[in-house]
């Protein structure tokens, strides 16, 4: 009976958190783009559908097209795009004549990946930035789309000076204004790590100084391996910290590689497992596939002598089966 009243009294929980989120989300959005779109957009040009375009002998290539090639996840842009707001408008405008949502990453801060430097670099300067994710924004135009805006940018803080820290915040903001005034149906979410990583309340105070008020919300486990359960409580802690600066915000999960949960290591660690495809609900707002599996994390773990994004086939498909 204990357990019963526990279970309920958690479902309970759950449900008065997500109501607070949607009802305290800040500034409506024009539209919600889930809504103008009949499913996630699949990227045409992923690295893993690369692969076994060009390996389709190899005996590991059915498997990957059916559960990874072919599942709707996002693109990431950067100082690799070329000129971004033409890279993101064609995209999006591909993604929106097949009456689908493109999810897509803007990675381009500078000091990118500060802390670790397995995925160095971004924008050469502040001002660098701001025009380059304003033309991100207007290239999305009004087309629907969800945006993850600057995977661990939050999350490095602590290897920043106070100045850069300001200076990034700055950044941020101006980055979510940007999508709010040039891209009305996107849903932007701001990076918030994981929860194995800084704690509920901290991660609340950055996001709040960053500007997540003025986003759709936050986004979690961004390239990492935690289960979904394990970052919903985490999301809903943060939450419960941001309400104390008088909001809540809807929040997604990345699952593209948590479905055996996190041995502790975050850098290609062995034995990891695909989850579950991107969709509405689940967890938090969305769960979707932010990292393709099988990418590299960088020159470590599993992926020993790989660059950070380099497709491993026998990763993958070692991630399919969980081994």
């Amino acid at each position: 009976m204990r357990t019963s009243v526990r279970a309920a009294s958690a479902l309970l929980a759950g449900v008065l958190a997500t109501g607070l989120a949607l009802i305290n989300a800040g500034p409506a959005y024009a539209a919600d783009p889930t809504t103008m779109t009949s499913g996630f957009y699949a990227d045409p040009d992923n690295s893993a559908l690369r692969w076994v375009n060009a390996n389709p002998g190899d005996g590991r290539a059915a498997a990957i097209r059916t559960s990874i090639a072919n599942t709707p996840a996002a693109r990431w842009f950067g100082n690799w795009s070329g000129d971004i707001g033409t890279a993101t408008g064609a995209y999006v405008g591909r993604a929106d004549s097949y009456d689908k949502l493109p999810i897509l990453v803007a990675y381009n801060i500078p000091h990118r990946d500060i802390c670790a430097g397995h995925s160095g670099g971004g924008a050469g300067s502040r001002a660098a930035y701001e025009s380059w994710i304003a033309a991100f924004a207007s290239g999305i135009g009004s087309r629907p789309a969800v945006v993850v805006l600057e995977p661990d940018a939050l999350g490095h803080e602590s290897c920043m000076t106070a100045d850069q820290m300001a200076e990034r915040n700055a950044m941020l903001k101006f980055a979510i204004v940007q999508f709010k005034a040039k891209a009305p149906n996107t849903w932007v979410y701001l990076d918030a790590g994981n929860s194995g990583w800084i704690d509920a309340s901290t991660m609340a105070r950055q996001l709040n100084a960053a500007g997540v008020s003025g986003a759709r919300g936050f986004v979690l486990n961004v390239s990492n391996y935690f289960t979904t359960d394990q970052n919903t409580s985490y999301g809903n802690a943060v939450n419960s910290a941001l309400a104390s600066y008088g909001y809540t915000k809807p929040f997604v999960v990345d699952t593209s590689r948590n479905g055996n949960g996190s041995n502790g290591q975050w850098c290609n660690p062995a034995g990891r497992r695909i989850g579950t495809p991107s969709q509405r609900g689940g967890g938090g707002e969305m769960l979707l596939w932010i990292k393709i599996p099988g990418e590299s994390d960088g020159n470590c773990g599993v992926g020993a002598g790989s660059s950070a994004g380099q497709f491993l086939p026998e990763v993958a498909y070692k991630m399919i089966y969980g081994y």
